[in-house]
């Protein structure tokens, strides 16, 4: 493939691509010239956990990534959409390609920094010290990002990646960076792996159902045109997969946090009214992402305590033990004692307060990285004026449960060998076809 003169390939994930969703806007499962079929996205279905079990060819108990967040024991922190490649453990499907002379490029994949390949870009912003931001991407080579920018016509907006200004224009300009890259005749790698979440940001805020969720599929079918007839210009055959499918949700989040709290469990201080967690000291911590929980306790004998706490709260469906989580493909070090499936309609919060005067500071703000757990109410602006909405009753769509009304669509313009019911099964035939 590409060094030899065979056919590159363009890989493209595709935030919430789910079966369901592509064949109602489709009418059927034939879109834009491919004909999508429907796997499993994995335990759990979120973005970390799927792209490290495509890259890898192998679940997260092999790769680690079985959250988009990870709880540090020794540290006793929860670390959310950390970028080093180092968190994903094993052997990457091109390594085999590579090693041959192959050349790989990693577009806004998470967990790429540091990654083993030729080309990558992923947005690494400077936090200034005094406040602000310096909006920047990380490039390999250096230099890319300043190409990028005259190439595109502008610089990448991170207000629209994440937070209550996210939209589908992020998408737009990952997908023209992606065809900058790709039409390099001098450059343009073989294998090129890229990201569009330009479902994301409404079918969490209004759910798939909305008018609003059908217009992003709208968009996104135009740049995935745009990707499929710049690709076939440019030697490239495509793949199209989804990490996930997004569910209608309502009512306010589920907070198993507040739940541990109460049992004396998880332990707050006080400072100045508000309420912040101790997690070193604390017995038990969920880690909440989307509709699924770690649940770290750090005494054995807390364990059956804490389940039982978890189950007696409104809107947890079930309180999985070791054993249940190994079965899941989660039977890993990074995984908790117990983990937490919401009920089908409902998510989980990381709060562990109601009353917002006992709101910590960043719970109004956009802070991904300080969070213990994914807040999608960062998609809202609150009051007052430029904070974030805590009003958890917005939210429409959320994600990571299994089953089958969870299936992600995928399809790709060259034959895979293999039997192909998941994102693992996938990544192994594309691995295969790299060979």
């Amino acid at each position: 493939m590409g060094t030899d003169g065979k056919t590159k390939l363009l890989v493209v994930q595709v935030a919430a691509l789910g079966y369901e969703l592509l064949k109602r806007h489709c009418d059927g499962a034939e879109w834009l010239g491919l004909n999508f079929a429907p796997i499993d996205g994995g335990s759990p279905g979120v973005t970390c956990s799927a792209q490290a079990s495509f890259r890898t060819a192998a679940d997260a108990s092999v790769h680690g990534m079985v959250a988009n967040g990870l709880y540090q024991r020794d540290l006793g922190r929860a670390m959310f959409w950390e970028q080093s490649a180092g968190l994903v453990s094993g052997e990457r499907i091109w390594k085999k390609f590579r090693d041959a002379g192959g050349t790989v490029a990693m577009l806004f994949w998470q967990q790429s920094m540091g990654e083993d390949v030729d080309i990558l870009v992923t947005p690494a912003p400077i936090h200034k010290h005094h406040g602000g931001m310096i909006q920047d991407c990380y490039t390999k080579p250096p230099g890319l990002y300043q190409h990028l920018c005259t190439q595109t016509g502008g610089s990448f907006k991170l207000r629209h990646y994440w937070g209550p200004l996210a939209s589908v224009k992020v998408g737009n300009w990952i997908a023209d960076a992606t065809m900058a890259i790709c039409a390099d005749s001098e450059n343009a790698p073989d294998l090129c792996l890229t990201y569009l979440p330009t479902l994301d940001y409404d079918l969490q805020r209004y759910g798939p159902d909305d008018p609003r969720s059908a217009r992003a599929m709208n968009i996104l079918e135009a740049q995935l045109k745009k990707l499929l007839d710049g690709a076939r210009k440019c030697g490239y055959e495509l793949l199209v997969f989804g990490d996930y499918a997004i569910t209608p949700v309502s009512g306010k989040a589920v907070l198993p946090n507040l739940a541990l709290r109460n049992a004396g469990l998880l332990e707050t201080r006080d400072v100045k009214g508000m309420l912040y967690p101790v997690l070193p000291a604390s017995r038990a911590i969920a880690v909440c992402d989307h509709q699924v929980a770690h649940v770290y306790v750090s005494d054995p004998g807390d364990i059956e305590l804490a389940a039982d706490t978890l189950r007696a709260v409104d809107g947890i469906e079930a309180v999985l033990g070791a054993e249940e989580i190994a079965a899941m493909g989660l039977g890993h070090a990074n995984s908790g004692e117990l983990l937490i499936l919401a009920e089908q309609g409902k998510w989980l919060g990381y709060q562990w307060w109601t009353d917002r005067k006992q709101a910590p500071d960043y719970a109004s703000h956009v802070d991904i990285h300080n969070k213990p757990g994914f807040d999608p109410c960062e998609l809202f602006f609150g009051w007052p004026p430029i904070s974030i909405s805590q009003d958890s009753s917005r939210i429409g769509g959320s994600h990571g449960r299994c089953g089958p009304d969870c299936e992600v669509a995928w399809a790709s313009s060259i034959q895979l060998d293999g039997e192909i019911s998941d994102i693992v099964s996938l990544a192994r035939s594309v691995g295969k076809s790299l060979s």
